[in-house]
């Protein structure tokens, strides 16, 4: 009975200017008049801070006054990723990969090469809407998640891993607070890029929620898909599936995703292309290897388990205090079973059903399961 005397106001997370007013207020102290900063300086800290509460926000800048005797914008990120940390729904990722770290898959690369400056002041007076995001389904271990880090790194922008499953942790009724909050803080710290790694698990469930947990999964997930086709803030998503099985239709109609890019195995020379990138990772010139070789005869693998393989080389020639060579490398691909062999009935049916439904991420043509070429 209470419920129409009571006004419910919703107060945003500070915005840049607010966060610039918090910094001339710190630093009107007259110990601290010598601090000024110049306007590059005050920008990178504004955006550094976008995300925390003013509380947070200016305990971070205090923080940095205190350990370096000035307010800098790295301290200041490092605080906010620990403060959105907290909830463990969001975690900041510090992108570590770039483009050139992963082999193949040049149509996607391309789009998402032509997106690079989207969020840009020049796109929006050019008339461009800000991109929604892109799903990546496709055979384990084939770059996806991967790519969402390179994006990050290649577009210069944030990266926040959101944890769809952690959402229901916590009291009744956590569930819907945890998926706002969570919002929220991404349109704070926009323009950003939102990684969902696995959407399809954290989805599980949804279609029977109303008889499993009275609706709750079901109205979370209804917040979110909402969110995903209606954002006004430049929040770019980027999930990634593996059972494509498990996802609900509404979550692949268009709208929701700008694009919906479909990874499977490389091909023979993107394979040798995975071949020269880990070579090179570990400090060892793919020119004294016989990649043509060693590719061809990697048909069934995935890039994850190409990687293992040069690992698994590098530890026998280690054991035997020597270099790796071409016959270690043959020798783990010959003691290793790739994914696409142990469920080759499962990695079928999830490539005829991206041929028809998904943009090829890679313009060469993938290996026939079975075949050796």
């Amino acid at each position: 009975e209470l419920q129409d005397d009571i006004s419910r106001i919703e107060f945003s997370l500070p915005d840049k200017e607010l966060i610039l007013e918090r910094l001339d207020y710190l630093l009107s102290d007259d110990g601290l008049k010598s601090k000024a900063l110049g306007p590059e300086e005050r920008d990178k800290i504004a955006e550094a801070a976008l995300g925390m509460t003013t509380w947070e926000a200016e305990n971070a800048m205090a923080l940095s006054l205190i350990e370096l005797s000035r307010v800098d914008y790295k301290t200041i990120a490092t605080e906010k990723a620990r403060a959105v940390s907290k909830s463990g729904i969001l975690e900041f990722y510090e992108p570590n990969v770039n483009m050139s770290d992963i082999g193949g898959l040049d149509n996607l690369k391309t789009w998402l090469k032509t997106r690079r400056n989207a969020f840009s002041k020049e796109a929006k007076e050019y008339g461009l809407p800000d991109p929604k995001g892109i799903l990546l389904v496709g055979v384990p271990g084939c770059g996806k998640s991967l790519t969402a880090k390179a994006v990050a790194a290649d577009w210069n922008l944030p990266l926040i891993r959101f944890d769809l499953g952690k959402l229901f942790q916590g009291l009744v009724g956590a569930a819907e607070e945890n998926v706002r909050r969570a919002i929220a803080t991404a349109e704070a710290v926009a323009p950003v890029v939102m990684w969902i790694d696995e959407i399809e698990k954290g989805m599980a469930g949804s279609g029977s929620s109303g008889s499993t947990d009275s609706g709750v999964t079901a109205r979370v997930f209804g917040s979110l898909l909402t969110w995903l086709q209606d954002r006004k803030r430049p929040v770019f998503v980027v999930a990634t599936a593996n059972q494509i099985q498990n996802l609900p239709p509404e979550l692949m109609r268009a709208g929701r995703w700008d694009e919906m890019f479909s990874v499977d195995l490389p091909s023979q020379k993107e394979r040798e292309e995975v071949f020269k990138i880990h070579l090179r990772k570990r400090h060892r010139d793919p020119e004294n290897f016989n990649l043509e070789y060693l590719s061809k005869e990697s048909a069934q693998f995935s890039p994850a388990e190409i990687e293992q393989v040069i690992v698994k080389g590098m530890f026998k020639a280690f054991s035997d205090n020597r270099e790796v060579t071409t016959e270690d490398l043959m020798e783990a691909l010959s003691v290793t079973v790739p994914l696409s062999v142990t469920r080759k009935e499962d990695i079928e049916a999830l490539r005829r059903w991206a041929q028809t439904r998904a943009v090829p991420a890679s313009s060469s043509e993938p290996p026939k399961l079975g075949d050796e070429s």
